[in-house]
């Protein structure tokens, strides 16, 4: 048997906050943000709705594809940098949000790229007989660690929450290959200050990204031994279309071969990728037997990317 994907599951806020807001909030303009980033509107989570409750929706919807019942996931994994507290973890709480008695849980914090640890590390516990089902999830409430004085950076994001089931699928389907990486020396780009709001030297980060995110993208490709031109479908981080565009380049495929939920998201780190996996799954974007290409990066600074067929 192999590993891959039971079930996907997000959730989004319904309160849009659109580039036509942020011109009234900061100086900006509409066309300054969709030039340069892709980002058309984004989604902020209310006072009321903290990140696990986007985490629990996003898992309920995920157990419910999967026809999997709280009580037969092993384990939660939670990627996330926004969590509701230090302690308990986001994954402690959607264990018993959800009931799922017999889960172990824990958080991952490797930010935008949290989504692709997670789904690696699930994979080894599997691979190991230790576990059958493993609940990811990566979400973010970025909106309460942004300041919204800083023009550079607070146009880019949002919040919201993905999640998938992991588990043992067909031979020939599922996870392929894998790839993760880390550069603690260029950590310095993109943090959170002492005032706990996130600092991003946008110039940095983007040249790091369009650089590791395509190169990532064809490694694991190749360590399968298949061609570009064989990628059906390409999920990177929902990060900026330069970026996104960078990658879907190098693999040589078309348009609407990507994955694009940046211009009605933004930039929902960890939560990113799921999203855009199960939005596109929903809409029939992802069918049986495609092989698909999962990319992101993000603070560490880290990033990831599977080579997965898709299918169960």
């Amino acid at each position: 048997m192999s590993v891959g994907i039971l079930g996907t599951g997000h959730y989004v806020p319904s309160n849009v906050v659109t580039n036509k807001d942020m011109e009234k909030i900061v100086e900006t303009s509409d066309e300054w943000i969709r030039t340069r980033t892709g980002i058309e509107e984004r989604r902020i989570a209310n006072d009321d709705v903290d990140t696990s409750d986007m985490a629990f929706f996003a898992a309920q919807e995920a157990l419910n594809e999967a026809d999997i019942k709280a009580e037969e996931i092993d384990l939660i994994l939670v990627a996330t940098v926004t969590p509701d507290s230090p302690f308990p973890s986001v994954a402690c709480r959607i264990q018993d949000h959800l009931g799922a008695v017999n889960a172990a849980a824990m958080d991952i914090g490797a930010a935008c790229s949290g989504f692709m640890y997670g789904i690696i590390t699930a994979k080894q516990f599997i691979d190991t007989n230790v576990y059958k089902h493993i609940l990811v999830v990566g979400v973010e409430k970025l909106s309460k660690i942004t300041d919204w004085e800083d023009r550079n950076t607070c146009v880019l994001f949002g919040d919201g929450a993905g999640a998938a089931i992991i588990g043992n699928v067909s031979e020939g389907k599922g996870i392929l290959s894998f790839e993760l990486g880390a550069n603690g020396a260029g950590g310095k780009h993109l943090y959170q200050d002492e005032k706990q709001h996130l600092i991003q030297n946008g110039r940095e980060v983007f040249k790091f990204a369009v650089r590791q995110m395509p190169k990532s993208a064809v490694s694991v490709i190749e360590k399968i031994g298949l061609n570009k031109d064989e990628v059906d479908y390409l999920i990177p981080h929902q990060a900026n279309i330069r970026i996104m565009e960078a990658a879907r380049e190098r693999l040589g495929i078309s348009e609407d071969k990507m994955a694009k939920s940046i211009t009605r998201y933004g930039n929902t780190s960890a939560a990113s990728i799921p999203i855009a996996l199960s939005e596109d799954v929903k809409n029939g974007k992802i069918k049986d037997n495609d092989l698909l290409v999962l990319v992101g990066f993000g603070g560490g600074l880290t990033w990831g990317a599977v080579a997965l067929r898709w299918g169960k």
